[in-house]
C-alpha cells in the first residue's frame, strides 16, 4: 500500500512540475470590484490548491473532533446505563430473598391440606 501511495504523490507532483512550466503566462485575478492581482497561472494553481488542502485537512481535523465527542458521550451513557443494570440486579436480587423469606414463614399446615383436598377429589373420581 506505501508503494501505491508513493506513486501516486510522485504522479501529482511531476503533473504539477510539468503543468507549471507550461504554464507561466499572467493571469488577472479579480477578487472584490477594484482589488485585483497578476499572477501565474501555475502560481494561482498552486495558491488554489494549498488552500484546498488547509481547508480540507481543518474539516478533517473538525469532524475527527466531534466524532471524539460523540464517541465520549457514548462511553458514558453506556457506564451509566451498566452502572443502572447493576442497581436493578442488586434490587431484584433484595426482592427475591424478601419473597423467599416470606414464602418460608408460611404455615405449612395450608400446604398439606390443599394436597389432601386435591387427593381426596382424584380418589372421589
Amino acid at each position: 500500500m506505501r508503494q501505491i501511495n508513493f506513486s501516486l504523490i510522485f504522479a501529482f507532483g511531476l503533473i504539477t512540475v510539468f503543468f507549471t512550466l507550461e504554464n507561466t503566462a499572467p493571469t488577472t485575478v479579480h477578487v472584490l470590484p477594484g482589488v485585483e492581482y497578476t499572477l501565474p497561472l501555475a502560481g494561482l494553481l498552486l495558491l488554489v490548491a494549498g488552500f484546498g488542502a488547509v481547508s480540507a485537512w481543518f474539516f478533517a481535523a473538525w469532524t475527527g473532533m466531534l466524532n471524539n465527542v460523540e464517541q465520549l458521550t457514548k462511553a458514558n451513557e453506556f457506564e451509566a446505563q451498566q452502572v443502572r443494570i447493576q442497581e436493578l440486579e442488586t434490587d431484584l436480587n433484595r426482592y427475591r430473598s424478601t419473597v423467599e423469606t416470606q414464602l418460608g414463614l408460611l404455615p405449612a399446615t395450608t400446604v398439606t391440606s390443599t394436597a389432601a383436598d386435591t387427593d381426596e377429589a382424584s380418589s372421589a373420581s
